[in-house]
């Protein structure tokens, strides 16, 4: 642990234990670098670290002070571990929700792409220009399926970097992560089967269950743990699972990560039972810690992991460029590729590839990660400031979404329909779930720039929430 990571530990301890409440200005910088023995530098990166976690905020002109942090959300108990949904109908409505999103006087909290701005676009459309200028009748056909042999290489040395051994030749590139993680559910799935998912699940999960005419069976999901590793394994000696799609890193909607043991005890039961895992792992490089966490393909021994992300959340979203990992299921992945899209745009593949090539991916991740700490810290300061107390949201240590938990007899549906008609946008807790249990439950993008338009919008709900009517247990 370096020494500013050790001060940052130090001052974390001091605010659980009480010494500094919510609200009291910390030593100035010269003052904790002196108390300390450190330099005025160590104090800074100390700081700026205890910022991006929330446990503290900076005034312009005045100092650090403790953040409120608001009460976090406990491990859901109310309703089934277990849900099975025969028929998985819900694209309408997440169709519904979404396009709400699209318009610039509706404030986007229900969106599920991070702020535009985030990203290098100067930079991409130059690599898009340069690639451009050099492509052939004969780049095409060298780029069909599994992909840009310049840019699978690049992931696979990125793998490296984390210490996992991922072969170029067991990465296909897709059409954004979607295309990956349907893919991955096609090869390894029939029309029928039956499929584990996350409760609550990432929607899209959702729709493709729906599109390919699958049976889900819900696990319920700590919203900072994970997928509860029991109530999975009870699943699997009692229907004939044949995948388990899940997301072991800030997971959406709750945020959840996986700790390294449950990973290890995850893979281990399906390892014993032969049973794919789907790792939909698009927002592994939004993590607000030290290192990234590794995924489980890390401990992939027999091939039976597909890992797919995307550069869609991180570096370039409208280029719709991902990738799977597919270990020994690769060669159907490509034949299912070549029988419905053909390949991935060739022209984008070409652009990120060329600027992965020419350096400086590192530093905008770096700073993304800075900025989207920074942000969901400065959302869960107004979340604190205006909401009700009985209001529970999650702590998650890395994306860009908070799941917030209302009373149960309250419902999200109606904050959602009356925050949208005052220009308000929530991704209410029913696009999550084929059932019930997420009624009371939403999701906020913390994505954004923060500003007065956007505490107002906090304010918006904090009223709405307020006005809500406790709801019968037939109606709810």
């Amino acid at each position: 642990m370096t020494r500013y990571e050790q001060l940052a530990q130090q001052i974390r301890e001091q605010i659980q234990n009480r010494v500094w409440r919510a609200g009291d200005k910390l030593p100035s910088l010269r003052e904790s670098g002196k108390r300390a023995g450190l330099s005025l530098m160590t104090v800074v990166q100390s700081y700026q670290l205890l910022e991006s976690q929330g446990w503290i905020v900076a005034r312009p002109q005045s100092g650090y002070y403790v953040a409120a942090r608001p009460q976090p959300l406990p491990q859901a108990e109310r309703g089934e571990k277990l849900l099975l949904s025969e028929q998985v109908d819900i694209n309408a409505f997440i169709f519904d929700v979404l396009q709400a999103c699209k318009d610039p006087d509706i404030v986007p909290f229900g969106s599920a792409f991070p702020d535009a701005t985030l990203f290098v676009q100067p930079k991409l459309a130059r690599a898009l220009s340069s690639v451009a200028r050099k492509f052939t009748p004969h780049s095409s056909l060298a780029n069909l399926p599994p992909g840009n042999d310049a840019l699978r290489r690049n992931i696979a040395q990125r793998y490296a970097l984390s210490g996992m051994q991922v072969a170029p030749d067991e990465i296909v590139i897709t059409a954004g992560a979607m295309e990956s993680l349907s893919l991955s559910l096609q090869a390894v799935t029939q029309p029928g089967d039956y499929v584990a998912i996350e409760s609550p699940a990432f929607y899209g999960a959702l729709q493709a269950l729906e599109r390919l005419r699958l049976k889900a069976v819900a696990i319920a999901t700590h919203p900072q743990y994970g997928i509860d590793l029991a109530s999975l394994e009870q699943a699997l000696t009692q229907y004939p699972i044949k995948a388990c799609w899940l997301m072991t890193h800030f997971q959406n909607p709750q945020g959840a990560s996986m700790p390294e043991v449950n990973k290890q005890r995850l893979v281990t039961m399906l390892r014993q039972r032969q049973i794919a895992l789907i790792e939909d792992d698009v927002y592994g490089e939004l993590y607000f810690s030290a290192e990234r966490p590794l995924p489980a393909k890390a401990l992939d021994s027999d091939g039976h992991i597909l890992h797919c992300s995307s550069f869609s959340k991180c570096l370039a979203p409208g280029f719709r460029v991902g990738w799977v990992a597919a270990g020994q299921h690769a060669p159907q992945i490509q034949r299912l590729q070549l029988m419905s899209t053909v390949s991935a745009s060739v022209p984008t593949q070409l652009a990120i590839a060329d600027y992965l090539l020419h350096g400086g991916y590192d530093t905008h991740l770096r700073r993304l990660r800075r900025l989207l700490a920074q942000r969901q810290s400065a959302m869960r300061q107004a979340i604190a400031q205006h909401f009700p107390p009985t209001v529970k949201v999650s702590q998650p240590d890395g994306g860009y979404f908070l799941w917030l938990e209302l009373e149960p007899s309250l419902s999200a549906m109606e904050l959602y329909q009356r925050a949208l008609a005052l220009g308000v946008s929530i991704a209410p807790g029913r696009m999550f779930t084929t059932g019930n249990h997420f009624n009371h439950c939403f999701r906020l993008n913390a994505s954004f720039e923060w500003n007065d338009r956007l505490d107002a919008a906090i304010a918006t709900l904090a009223s709405l929430i307020r006005a809500l009517k406790p709801q019968s247990a037939s109606s709810a």
